[in-house]
C-alpha cells in the first residue's frame, strides 16, 4: 500500500480536514489509527499527528489494507521533540508533544475551510493553545468504556445510582475505586475535561446496544447537550482490518487453530502493557499445563514505556523465561508464540473457545465481537473495572483471581480452574452462548445489509463532520 508522508505543508485548500491527535501509547494510537483509516475512506483528508516512532509501526500495520481512498488520504504527520533523560520527564516531553501538535494544526488551517481535530481526551491539557484558531472543531475520543468512564464519573462526583449500588453491594470490595485503578490525579482530569470548552463531540469505542445505558447516564449527569457517538468496535470499521491482515502467509498459530476442534482453545494473552513476574510466567505455565486444555500462549514483555524511543509494538521476550521442559511436555495441545500474535484472527478462529486476558477495553471489544468468552486478569487502570462488566453485568466471563489480592501471585490451582471452568464447564457453555448473541447483535448493527444502529451512527459522525 502506497503511504502519504505528506506534512501538509503545500496542500490546496479543502472544503475539510482532519487531524488526528492520539495518546502516543500503543492502547490508544490503535483505535484511533482505525477510525483514520475509516475516515479517510470516505475521501476526506486525514492527517496522523504523532511521534515519528508509533507513526513508523502504525505503517507497517496498513501495508496490507487495500483500502484506494484510504491510500490517497491517509497522511502520517512525524512529530519531532527533544529525547527526555528519564520517564519522569514524560510531562515535559508530552507538553512539547503538544506544542508540535498546535503548530502542525496551525498550518494545516491555512489549507482548508474547517479543520476537524479528533484527539484522545488525554490531550486536552497539551492542545489548549488550539483555541486560538477560528475553522476548527475538536471531537474528543475516549478509549475506554462508557461503564468505566460512567463509573468513575459516579465515584468522582458522587453520583447516586440504584442499579450500580445494587452491584457495588453484591461486590463489596472487589468492585474497583479510582484509588486503586487510575490513582489520585483523576478526579483532577474530570474536572478539567468537563471545562473544555472546544469540544462539539465524544466519539466513544463502543456500540449502543452493548452499553446504551451507562450511556444514557452520562449524558443525564453531563454539563452541556454535546453529542456522542458510539463508533465501535473500531476494528469494524472497514472491511479489512489492521489487526487480520495477512502477513507473508498464514500465521503458525492459525495453523496450529486449523487442526483443533471448534471451541476448544484458549488463548492467552496480556496485551502490550503488561509484564508478568517470572514467578508468575511458573505459575501460569502449571496452571495451563495442569488443565489439560488446549491452549495459545503468547509470551512476552510490555512494551518500553518511555515515549521517546524508536520501539514498536513487536515487543520483547529476551527476559522471559518458561519453566524447563514445559513446551516439550504441552508439545500439540499447547502452543507458546514469542512476541506478536494476530489477535483478532485468532479470536475469529472458529477453534478459539476462550481468551484469558488482562481485560484491556481494545481486547475486551475484539473478544465480544468475535463471540468468545473471557477469564479476566486485570493488572491496571481500567481493566478492573472492564472485569465487573464483563462477568458480573454481560456475564460472558469468569475472574481468575479477586482484584483485593492483586498484589499476590495468582496460584496454578486459581489458573486451571478457571481454564477448566471457561473451557470445559456447562457453565463456560452458557457464556460462550451469551458472547456469541453479542456477537451476533454487533455484526447485525455494523452490517451495511442490514441497516444496522451502529453503521447509522458512523454514517451520522461522517455527516457531521462534513457537513456542519
Amino acid at each position: 500500500m502506497a503511504i502519504n508522508n505528506s506534512s501538509g505543508d503545500n496542500l490546496q485548500l479543502n472544503e475539510v480536514i482532519v487531524a488526528m491527535v492520539p495518546w502516543p501509547e500503543h492502547g490508544h494510537l490503535n483505535p484511533l489509527f482505525l477510525l483514520s483509516c475509516f475516515i479517510a475512506s470516505h475521501n476526506i483528508p486525514v492527517h496522523f499527528l504523532c511521534l515519528a516512532a508509533r507513526n513508523h509501526d502504525l505503517k507497517k500495520r496498513l501495508q496490507d489494507v487495500r483500502q484506494n481512498a484510504t491510500d490517497e488520504n491517509l497522511h502520517f504527520c512525524d512529530l519531532s521533540v527533544p529525547k527526555t533523560e528519564a520517564e519522569s520527564d514524560k510531562d515535559l516531553l508530552l507538553e512539547n508533544l503538544g506544542k508540535s501538535v498546535c503548530e502542525k494544526c496551525h498550518l494545516l488551517s491555512k489549507n482548508t475551510k474547517r479543520l476537524i481535530i479528533i484527539h484522545d481526551c488525554l490531550m486536552i491539557t497539551y492542545i489548549r493553545d488550539l483555541h486560538s484558531l477560528p475553522n476548527i472543531k475538536c471531537y474528543s475520543f475516549h478509549s475506554i468504556s462508557s461503564f468505566v468512564r460512567y463509573s468513575t464519573f459516579r465515584q468522582v462526583l458522587h453520583i447516586a445510582d440504584e442499579d450500580q449500588d445494587k452491584l457495588i453491594q453484591e461486590l463489596g470490595d472487589e468492585f474497583p475505586t479510582v484509588e486503586s485503578t487510575f490513582g489520585p490525579h483523576l478526579e483532577e482530569y474530570i474536572q478539567e475535561e468537563r471545562e473544555w470548552k472546544l469540544n462539539s463531540g465524544v466519539v466513544m469505542n463502543s456500540f449502543r446496544e452493548l452499553e446504551g445505558k451507562y450511556l444514557d447516564s452520562l449524558a443525564i449527569h453531563a454539563e452541556d447537550n454535546t453529542p456522542v457517538w458510539c463508533l465501535g468496535p473500531f476494528h469494524m470499521l472497514l472491511e479489512s482490518s489492521v489487526d487480520s491482515c495477512n502477513r507473508s502467509g498464514q500465521h503458525v498459530s492459525l495453523e496450529f487453530l486449523d487442526k483443533q476442534d471448534a471451541n476448544s482453545v484458549i488463548f492467552v494473552s496480556f496485551g502490550t502493557t503488561t509484564t508478568l513476574s517470572q514467578d508468575q510466567v511458573n505459575e501460569l505455565a502449571l496452571g495451563l499445563e495442569q488443565s489439560n486444555c488446549k491452549f495459545i500462549w503468547v509470551v512476552r514483555d510490555a512494551d518500553d514505556k518511555r515515549l521517546d524511543t524508536d520501539n514498536n509494538s513487536e515487543g520483547k521476550d529476551g527476559r522471559v523465561v518458561l519453566p524447563e521442559g514445559f513446551e516439550k511436555r504441552v508439545e500439540g495441545r499447547g502452543m507458546v508464540v514469542r512476541n506478536w500474535a494476530p489477535q483478532l484472527e485468532i479470536l475469529g478462529h472458529t477453534s478459539t473457545g476462550g481468551f484469558m486476558s488482562h481485560c484491556g477495553w481494545n481486547s475486551c471489544m475484539e473478544s465480544i465481537s468475535m463471540g468468545v468468552p473471557i477469564a479476566s486478569w486485570p493488572v491496571h487502570v481500567d481493566q478492573p473495572y472492564n472485569t465487573v462488566f464483563i462477568t458480573n453485568v454481560l456475564k460472558i466471563g469468569i475472574s481468575v483471581w479477586k482484584w483485593t489480592r492483586r498484589e499476590e501471585i495468582v496460584p496454578a490451582a486459581a489458573i486451571e480452574k478457571a481454564v477448566k471452568t471457561l473451557m470445559g464447564m456447562p457453565e463456560g457453555e452458557e457464556m460462550r452462548q451469551r458472547a456469541v448473541e453479542l456477537s451476533n447483535k454487533i455484526k447485525n448493527s455494523v452490517s451495511h445489509g442490514h441497516g444496522g444502529l451502529a453503521r447509522k451512527e458512523m454514517e451520522s459522525f461522517i455527516s457531521n463532520i462534513t457537513n456542519n
